[in-house]
């Protein structure tokens, strides 16, 4: 059996190409016309492959690197061997990024499973309006009313309800349920996500009434959503996913919920109700957000931290409940200062 290498294939840049995409300088005996078609690490780089190298903790790994180029600092790229072609540049691993995205351009966004283009096998409602270069895979449902723009792809088995408006070059993933939202241009969403449904929302009582969700779900331009995330629309207001914010797998952003521009949300984080994060706050992953809360602009809060009050713009809290991290650090030092101390007891038997 073969053993395929999926999105690997690339038909590579020169020493010089590579330099020139990423502003690094290329060391006059450079071999400027070798082609590298790969990426890799600095361990398991090969002679065709470009790497970084950012960090002295892995000057190991850049003294026996075997790869063809590497994007370094000017301080770190006398560690590297003779027949490595040192690029230098001020943010290695930034210009890494860079030239890959170059590479490997079809790795930015999902494609077609089919790979046949256009409408087949799938359920499109004759009011659904789509316009040229739309591909929709086998088992999609597009509901009554749906709008979809240019180069977008519907993967297979979506669900786009009634009056969804999706916008161009966007790629919806297998599996995933669009309802009561508007998707702006370039959004990604991975399979298996659920966006729209109604929030969880209730009276409570000897009886919970269910409160009506009439609000929908506004997802900006540029937007990223990871595999398995929950969006729910609004009840009373519309929940809105800000331009270029970019959400990871598994995450749950709840009714009423306002995330600003550019923000980024890490795996199993969730977000409760009627929340406002303003624009370029990050969230690590598994952090929880109680309702009401406002997160200022610029703000980062760590993994695993639970906040209940407002955070202000620019600040870095962590834990349970979240605090600036200073304050943070200075108690997890005294607690542990204080498990290590011993009790008379303890001394005692010891004499």
């Amino acid at each position: 059996m073969s053993e395929p290498v999926f999105l690997r294939h690339a038909s590579g840049l020169s020493i010089d190409e590579i330099a020139g995409l990423a502003g690094a300088t290329a060391p006059a005996a450079a071999p400027h016309a070798r082609l590298i078609s790969g990426i890799g690490p600095l361990d398991r780089a090969s002679p065709s492959d470009l790497t970084f190298f950012d960090n002295r903790n892995f000057i190991d790994a850049a003294r026996s690197t075997h790869a063809g180029a590497c994007l370094t600092s000017a301080a770190l790229a006398k560690e590297l061997p003779a027949h490595v072609a040192a690029l230098v540049v001020r943010e290695p691993y930034r210009a890494f990024v860079t030239v890959a995205r170059a590479m490997f351009p079809h790795a930015l966004r999902p494609s077609s499973l089919t790979a046949a283009g256009g409408v087949e096998g799938a359920h499109v409602d004759k009011s659904a309006r789509l316009e040229d270069g739309v591909t929709i895979e086998p088992g999609a449902v597009i509901g009554p009313e749906v709008e979809i723009g240019s180069g977008t792809l519907i993967g297979a088995n979506a669900v786009i309800g009634a009056g969804v408006r999706i916008g161009r070059d966007c790629a919806i993933g297998a599996g995933a349920t669009l309802s009561h939202t508007l998707v702006g241009d370039r959004v990604i969403v991975h399979p298996g996500c659920n966006i729209g449904q109604d929030g969880f929302g209730y009276a409570m009582g000897a009886k919970h009434i269910k409160i009506p969700q009439v609000g929908r779900v506004i997802i900006q331009d540029d937007v990223e959503i990871g595999a398995g995330t929950t969006i729910d629309r609004g009840a009373i207001r519309d929940t809105v996913i800000g331009e270029g914010t970019k959400i990871d797998n598994l995450v749950q952003v709840g009714h009423n919920v306002s995330i600003g521009r550019h923000c980024i949300l890490v795996a199993q984080t969730g977000i409760a109700g009627s929340s406002t994060l303003e624009d370029y706050v990050v969230l690590g992953a598994r952090v929880g957000l109680n309702n009401n809360v406002t997160v200022g602009e610029g703000a980062q809060i760590a993994a695993v931290s639970v906040v209940h009050g407002d955070v202000p713009a620019g600040a870095r809290w962590g834990g349970t409940p979240a605090k600036p991290v200073k304050i943070w650090f200075r108690e997890i030092m005294l607690l542990e200062q204080m498990a290590r101390r011993k009790s008379p007891a303890e001394t005692s038997a010891e004499e």
